[in-house]
């Protein structure tokens, strides 16, 4: 029993490590911005939650409580990598906003898609909406 609770610690560590090496590898491989930060954030937070998730293991195996470092780690790493990457994703997407691809012209499938309701006028895309009274 004793050698399956190693084996199974190991095997944490070794799968934590390699998905930290892939993230760094990754980051500094992936050709553009939004790939690049995809692949630390996701794969850093798997590896080292499997690392930390070895560390309260092996002081469970040992007869230890849980050390309460560990487990805010775990919970700071879950909660901070997504928010950090939603937000450099958001920051990015605003700082070019002028590379971005012009949307299509009404086609046939566009129009048959944003067919206006019974009783509702159709609001072209150039024209401008004037409030009422606002003339």
């Amino acid at each position: 029993m004793i050698d399956l609770i190693q084996i199974a610690l190991s095997l944490l560590l070794i799968v934590g490590t390699t998905f930290v090496l892939l993230g760094a590898v990754g980051m500094v491989k992936l050709s553009e911005f939004f790939r690049r930060v995809h692949a630390p954030t996701k794969a850093s937070t798997l590896g080292v939650g499997c690392v930390l998730l070895a560390s309260v293991g092996y002081h469970l195996f040992l007869g230890q409580d849980p050390q309460p470092r560990e487990l805010l780690i775990t919970a700071f790493l879950f909660i901070t990598a997504p928010i950090s990457a939603h937000l450099m994703s958001k920051a990015a997407l605003a700082l070019m906003r002028d590379a971005r691809p012009v949307p299509p012209e009404d086609t046939e499938i566009s129009a048959t898609v944003a067919r206006p309701r019974a009783g509702e006028e159709r609001v072209e895309r150039n024209e401008e909406r004037v409030e009422p009274g606002k003339e």
